[in-house]
């Protein structure tokens, strides 16, 4: 099966390699094969093969919202990053490739005078990952400029969503909760001042430097919203701003996030985090769920 693979060209194939480098957090073992296609082609190609070989398949993008497992991950990861990040415009419409960064997306449409990606435009990771989770900030989701999505589907053939089909809900798309590999989005934008639109966008990149600790790896926020409370502000009232386990810490600057001080192993935050639910439920009744991806082996 690799050896079909790895007489392509357009795919490079990397057996056992360590999955720390591929995410934010800086943290995770090893995959037994990464696999990196630099076409849409050779990746439905590569996709198809490995399924119909049995071999477990695991996509990642930037893997901005990724914890992954010291012991790694079994069967193939595939990447799918910079080859997939064409972006083109039709009007007041961008329709874009999973592997474009948001800040990539959000950079393209202030140049083009189209409003509706600020809120994205300090979010680490790609498109095909924030569409997946309907990733947000700020008051603004994906959901509300994704209109059409090309996914491919678990039979290996290619499918097209629109509107309301996506299921969006709070960190949820019909992705995360049925399968399927977003390949593109269509996103429907709005006429605006290239200029207002750089002011909004510096504005909350400027806020986001001032409360997040963007100085450290981290996998973003890590806990759900709970309904009528902020995940970071409960963490913060029961006092665990700080609270470190190994490389881990609960940031001193933002207590909605886990930051890896240098070394910190998935174990790690895995204990950190069961101690922040315990202690949150304890004071606040409150269940705390993580909102970072959990991969591998755990």
């Amino acid at each position: 099966m690799l050896s079909v693979l790895k007489e392509r060209k357009d795919i490079n194939i990397t057996e056992n390699a360590v999955m720390a480098p591929y995410t934010t957090f800086q943290i995770g073992g090893p995959a037994d094969v990464l696999i990196e296609p630099a076409t849409k082609e050779a990746f439905i190609e590569a996709y198809k093969i490995l399924k119909e070989s049995g071999v477990l398949v695991t996509v990642i993008g930037a893997g901005s919202n990724l914890l992954i497992s010291d012991k790694g991950i079994r069967g193939a990861v595939i990447r799918l990053t910079k080859p997939f990040s064409k972006v083109e415009q039709d009007g007041n419409v961008l329709t874009a490739e999973a592997g474009v960064s948001l800040a990539k997306l959000a950079a393209k449409a202030l140049s083009s005078g189209l409003s509706g990606l600020e809120f994205a435009s300090g979010i680490p990771g790609s498109l095909g990952g924030a569409v997946f989770m309907n990733a947000g900030a700020y008051g603004g989701e994906m959901k509300d400029v994704v209109v059409e999505t090309e996914y491919l589907a678990a039979d290996g053939s290619v499918k097209t969503v629109c509107g309301e089909a996506h299921q969006f809900d709070y960190r949820k798309s019909i992705f995360s909760l049925e399968g399927g590999i977003v390949l593109a989005s269509k996103l429907q934008l709005t006429s605006g001042n290239p200029e207002t639109i750089r002011a909004t966008m510096q504005e909350l990149n400027g806020r986001r430097r001032d409360k997040q600790p963007l100085n450290y790896p981290s996998a973003g926020s890590f806990f759900k919203r709970p309904v009528g409370h902020f995940a970071g502000k409960l963490v913060e009232d029961a006092g665990l701003k700080g609270t470190t386990f190994g490389g881990a810490q609960i940031s001193e600057k933002h207590a909605g996030f886990v930051i890896n001080l240098g070394g910190a192993t998935a174990e790690d935050v895995c204990k950190l985090m069961d101690y922040v639910k315990t202690k949150v439920f304890e004071q606040f009744g409150v269940t705390l769920e993580p909102e970072v991806r959990m991969l591998g082996e755990f």
